[in-house]
């Protein structure tokens, strides 16, 4: 059962942004810089992950699941910021920061998901 170091540095990243959002949520505060700024960061390392990965399988190593099943999930994650980014800006309320909040918790389920696709672990 092995772990990734990419998986941790997600689980971390997710975190903070999670923390952010939620702060920003809990005060009732309009979408901003810090929320966004922590949802972008979760794609950036989205980005880190997809690129890692790629060079991973095509340098040999195996995906121990189903390869399609894996990049679709890496695709769905990859949209999901872009989407609430959006959201956050054309809807001005505080609840977009719960939206904003969302989005770590779904990506951190879906890198869960992706590593148990990739090194069968857990």
């Amino acid at each position: 059962m092995i772990t990734d170091p990419f998986y941790w540095i997600g689980v971390a990243v997710c975190a903070i942004s999670l923390v952010v959002c939620l702060v920003a949520a809990v005060t009732k505060r309009y979408p901003g810089d810090a929320a966004i700024l922590s949802v972008a960061a979760v794609e950036l390392f989205l980005v880190a992950f997809a690129v890692g990965a790629a060079i991973r399988q095509s340098s040999g190593e195996p995906v121990r699941g189903e390869s399609w099943e894996f990049w679709g999930y890496a695709a769905t994650a990859f949209v999901l910021p872009i989407a609430a980014f959006w959201w956050a800006v054309l809807d001005k309320s505080r609840w977009s920061n719960v939206v904003l909040a969302a989005v770590p918790v779904t990506v951190f389920v879906m890198l869960f998901r992706m590593e148990q696709i990739w090194n069968g672990a857990f």
